[in-house]
């Protein structure tokens, strides 16, 4: 999918939503674990419910790589239902995997052939020729992580190097890399203060921002300091909508969560 693709369908759906498909056997309703693939029935409702309301949808790999292979069908039946049914959707590998040279290739053909996401999140650690492999697949989305969520981000991605965060010298640096326009950022929506330099950094590229919701992230503050004059941001909740009920109705009940963002979304759309 272009980016051109994705600001297309953010404007008609007036929605910049991404719904983080972190299935767990433990947290869904349980009478789906009387389904032959009980993460797949989960999956499908959720986005039968919901797709209207989303431009992305965000499976995070480890909650299905935790079940062997059996979770990596339920991952492969859900990419495919996607593609299938909902072609104009956003696909992101939550996968953040970061290798040199051909293991960087290998991965990005499993994510991007085999499987056929959009997009995949890459940990920036190793470098230039850990990040170029992925980035030379046509119309795919490298997504770096640059300045997360979680508490332990203050461990080393704000740390000053030379004068300057080192999320920054990230974001700098891998504007330099060979087709850097196929590059989004993970920016937690927990760290709305950092935007309007981030913005300075990197005015052009989607901003990939988990952090709203469960987290406390405010999506107003995301929106007045992160979103350019393409939208620029994906919001992404997880949690917050698939888990709102884990009762018979949760897929009524999620998309009943995610329309609740959605016409926030389009209040903020209407600002440009």
């Amino acid at each position: 999918m272009t980016t051109e693709e994705l600001v297309q369908q953010i404007h008609k759906k007036q929605s910049f939503l991404c719904i983080g498909l972190d299935t767990d056997l433990e947290k869904i309703p349980a009478h789906l674990l009387e389904e032959e693939d009980p993460i797949f029935a989960f999956n499908k409702s959720i986005i039968d419910a919901t797709n209207h309301l989303c431009v992305a949808y965000k499976p995070n790999t480890a909650f299905y790589e935790a079940y062997g292979i059996k979770g990596w069908k339920s991952l492969e039946k859900t990419i495919q239902y996607l593609n299938t049914n909902h072609p104009e959707i956003f696909t992101i590998a939550d996968a953040k995997r970061g290798d040199i040279g051909n293991t960087s290739t290998r991965y990005a053909k499993a994510f991007f052939e085999d499987l056929e996401f959009d997009s995949v999140t890459i940990a920036p650690y190793m470098g230039k020729d850990s990040v170029e492999p992925f980035l030379a697949f046509e119309n795919k989305h490298t997504i770096l992580l640059a300045l997360t969520s979680n508490q332990g981000a203050y461990d080393y991605q704000t740390k000053i190097v030379n004068g300057k965060e080192l999320y920054k010298i990230v974001l700098e640096t891998s504007q330099t890399y060979e087709n850097a326009e196929n590059l989004m950022y993970v920016v937690g929506a927990t760290k709305a203060s950092f935007l309007t330099e981030i913005r300075q950094l990197i005015p052009n590229n989607f901003l990939l921002v988990p952090g709203v919701g469960a987290q406390g992230g405010s999506l107003e503050e995301v929106c007045k300091y992160g979103m350019n004059k393409q939208v620029g941001l994906l919001i992404n909740s997880s949690r917050g909508i698939i888990y709102t009920s884990n009762n018979r109705d949760f897929a009524e009940a999620a998309a009943e969560s995610a329309k609740n963002i959605q016409v926030k979304m389009a209040g903020e759309l209407g600002k440009l």
